[in-house]
């Protein structure tokens, strides 16, 4: 039996802010707050260290790994209210998409524990790149607010690949290294398809362990022409050609070799500082979340 009162942190700036708190209202075991995403960190914290033992996430992908971060090593659990714009990790648990539902999964007593991973100590949820996607999330962000986020991530993809720009990058895997000069490297929690229409997905009893992608074609061309393989055949078809390399490690360290990365890769969608050489460790069963039955 869940006891009452337990804390439920809203993203003020999400979207469906509003229809998030008035579902939270009809459920009684909720105390519900708004936080500014700035804040949120703090105040997960502070229910942790407060005897917290579920709380409760209604936002998108990065409110919902700022949260995991600040779980990480207690046994508090994590209820999940998809309320962001793509909702990659809900989606991959199953959660309902209807708000109602999802909360009175969120009151719910199953639980089980999931993957995750981390980059040099920082947690992340879904996936991580370096190269040309950070670029496209800048452009994007620039966009959004004239043109909507998917016409401005068209837009964005569109530049990105008239302006592709590669860089060397040393790859450590199993204690070997290998040199590849690239555009993209790709990061996500256990195996992930590109075929449409589940693009970016979980494989469903996919394989588990970080699934590292990197992309060798150098020409946006010749990149637009990858996407749309793996697209149309999948990812694991694509990485049989010379023009990717795909596998599932559980450790993988990335030495970048020029200075356009400039110290930033994403991380769940968003653009985070991070020192290189980046250490990434696969963490098997480290969050514990409600879900569905």
């Amino acid at each position: 039996m869940i006891e009452l009162d337990i804390p439920a942190f809203v993203n003020s700036e999400a979207g469906t802010a509003d229809d998030a708190c008035a579902a939270l209202a009809k459920e009684r075991s909720f105390k519900v707050e708004r936080i500014a995403p700035l804040d949120l960190a703090a105040r997960v914290r502070r229910a942790v260290e407060g005897g917290a033992r579920r709380i409760l996430i209604a936002g998108g992908d990065g409110s919902i790994a700022t949260a995991a971060r600040e779980l990480r090593g207690s046994n508090c659990e994590l209820a999940i209210l998809p309320a962001g714009t793509l909702n990659h990790f809900a989606q991959d648990l199953g959660l309902p998409t209807d708000l109602e539902d999802a909360v009175n999964v969120a009151a719910g007593t199953l639980t089980r524990s999931v993957d995750v991973a981390e980059v040099n100590g920082r947690l992340f949820l879904n996936t991580s790149s370096v190269g040309a996607y950070v670029t496209f999330v800048r452009t994007r962000e620039r966009l959004e607010r004239r043109l909507g986020y998917r016409l401005a991530s068209a837009a964005a993809a569109i530049r990105i690949l008239a302006r592709l720009r590669s860089f060397r990058v040393t790859l450590e895997v199993d204690g070997r290294e290998q040199e590849y000069v690239t555009p993209l490297v790709f990061i996500g929690v256990g195996e992930r398809e590109l075929r449409l229409p589940k693009l970016g997905a979980r494989v469903e009893r996919g394989r588990r362990g970080l699934h590292v992608m990197v992309v060798r074609s150098r020409t946006g061309g010749r990149v637009l022409a990858l996407a749309l393989a793996a697209a149309a055949r999948g990812v694991r078809a694509v990485s049989r050609t010379p023009a990717m390399q795909s596998f599932l490690v559980d450790h993988l360290r990335i030495e970048p070799r020029s200075r356009m990365l400039g110290g930033n890769i994403a991380l769940d969608g968003e653009i985070v500082s991070i020192v290189p050489p980046l250490a990434y460790r696969f963490l098997k069963e480290r969050l514990r979340v409600v879900v569905r039955s």
